[in-house]
């Protein structure tokens, strides 16, 4: 998404379903104002991010790297706040990748708590080898697992 596509509620969601991942926000995620420190917001998005890559590819970024050989380091994050999250409700945060290119993938996440959408955001992380952190594509086996979650053909085509 360019700067100029952004909207006051955050990114316009993809037409593909999303992966949900829950998260129950503790006393120890919040603040003096009783919302989830600002700092949680994006640590929440990697976690559903990591549960989505065990859910979709079979391995979490610790099997990725320890099992594989391969690292997914992030390059570019940018989050819009929209309501504050608090620890009265599970925060369900929807994941999707947007874009498979020839060494990233962006993925999509947005936060959610009892029916209102509290942050969006865009993440973008590098294919990596774990022993050189030399820059890599993704293997085939795991391209083929991601590219039916995109949210079309067009999507999977290179940088």
């Amino acid at each position: 998404m360019k700067p100029t596509d952004a909207r006051p509620d955050g990114p316009a969601p993809s037409d593909a379903p999303a992966f949900v991942h829950p998260i129950s926000v503790r006393w120890a995620d919040c603040d003096p104002a009783f919302i989830a420190y600002t700092g949680r917001i994006p640590n929440f998005a990697l976690e559903a991010i990591d549960a989505w890559w065990a859910a979709t590819v079979g391995y979490d970024w610790f099997r990725l790297n320890a099992d594989r050989g391969y690292s997914t380091p992030f390059v570019h994050m940018s989050i819009d706040f929209i309501a504050p999250v608090t620890p009265r409700h599970v925060l369900e945060c929807g994941v999707r990748p947007l874009r498979l290119g020839d060494t990233s993938i962006r993925f999509e996440v947005v936060g959610s708590q009892g029916g209102t959408r509290c942050f969006a955001g865009e993440f973008v992380s590098v294919f990596v080898t774990t022993s050189g952190f030399r820059k890599t594509p993704p293997v085939d086996d795991i391209r083929a697992l991601i590219v039916p979650h995109l949210p079309d053909a067009a999507s999977a085509e290179a940088d």
